[in-house]
């Protein structure tokens, strides 16, 4: 019997032991429109926009011609560039040595001349005004 009683008496205290230790746990929404900060709101809209794929306009999803033809255009360019730059490369440390030229590619002017320090290349870039200048050392 004394036993039944402590078995009850042990159940009894477990069974309601756990209102002791335990919280209530309160949702805090994030979104500005359910109750949540106002703070928040600009950096939802940035994230938001961040994952946009879809631009306004609705285009139907298939490349125009005119996407293809700039898409042609530009790798056709970046081709003759990086052309360009391998003989570039190969006739700087080759026998016969760099001629001097004026080169238009494009949207960029490349100028290669010798100068006291080395050869210099001077890379004019017509879209946007830039220039840049490399000056290869002689060895």
């Amino acid at each position: 019997m004394k036993n039944l009683q402590l078995f009850f008496l042990f159940t009894f205290l477990l069974i309601f032991s756990r209102d002791l230790f335990s919280q209530q746990l309160v949702y805090t929404p994030i979104n500005p429109s359910f109750g949540g900060s106002p703070l928040n709101g600009s950096w939802m809209l940035g994230e938001a926009q961040a994952q946009n794929g879809f631009t306004a306009g609705g285009t139907s999803g298939l490349p125009s011609q005119n996407d293809q033809l700039s898409n042609f255009s530009s790798s056709l360019q970046s081709q003759i560039l990086s052309q360009l730059s391998r003989n570039l490369v190969s006739s700087l440390f080759g026998e016969n040595g760099l001629q001097a030229g004026h080169y238009e590619i494009g949207n960029f002017i490349i100028d290669i001349s010798p100068g006291s320090d080395g050869v210099n290349i001077v890379i004019n870039d017509l879209s946007n005004g830039g220039e840049t200048t490399i000056t290869v050392p002689y060895f």
